[in-house]
């Protein structure tokens, strides 16, 4: 296993500590199925395994709520993270049922309060919602399955961004390049740390 590999697990694997039933390599899977589809020019016309053509479109609005584009980077649907998470779901029951289940939760709570699924709803009706699940700890009790199935959503999409070629342009991440010098770590780090060189 090169370096890059390593890099690429570790990352994986501190993506995968949130979700239940999976592994580093069950992220890493999907995320090189998604990449292969970007680079081939396909992934536009990908076709679900898991997900029903409503609750992948779904999908795609919610994920692009929790990681929507703005001036750094494009948005979750941008960085495949729809695909990537049909993928995860792909023979891991511990998944299949809180996100199909949830999905469900946020269909049945708009059709009781706008009249049409979470996709139709308006983006302050969507928010509206979505700010009633958002904040664990401000949370309803009777809130509780959508809190729970929101912070597996959000795992999600954050493992599916930030596993991405988007993502990690987004985080700036300059770790796996050459550099010809190196002045130390800076004196603020050293200081806070209470450690210097000898």
């Amino acid at each position: 296993m090169n370096r890059r590999e390593t890099l690429k697990l570790i990352a994986a694997a501190s993506l995968a500590a949130g979700l239940p039933g999976c592994t580093p390599s069950d992220v890493q899977q999907a995320r090189d199925q998604v990449s292969a589809r970007q680079a081939a020019g396909t992934l536009a016309d990908y076709k679900p395994a898991f997900f029903t053509p409503e609750e992948y479109a779904t999908v795609h609005v919610l994920a692009d709520l929790v990681l929507p584009a703005d001036d750094r980077s494009g948005s979750a649907t941008d960085a495949g993270v729809p695909a990537f998470m049909d993928f995860m779901m792909t023979d891991r029951e511990t998944l299949q049922t809180p996100m199909r289940g949830g999905l469900r939760w946020l269909d049945y709570q708009c059709h009781k309060r706008f009249g049409r699924p979470f996709r139709e709803c308006t983006g302050a009706e969507q928010t509206a919602l979505l700010d009633t699940i958002a904040y664990p700890e401000t949370a309803a009790p009777e809130m509780s399955q959508g809190v729970a199935f929101f912070n597996l959503f959000r795992d999600l999409t954050a493992s599916g961004f930030w596993s991405s070629r988007i993502g990690v342009e987004d985080l700036a991440y300059t770790g796996n390049t050459a550099h010809a010098s190196w002045d130390g770590c800076p004196r603020e780090a050293l200081d806070h740390l209470g450690v210097g060189y000898s």
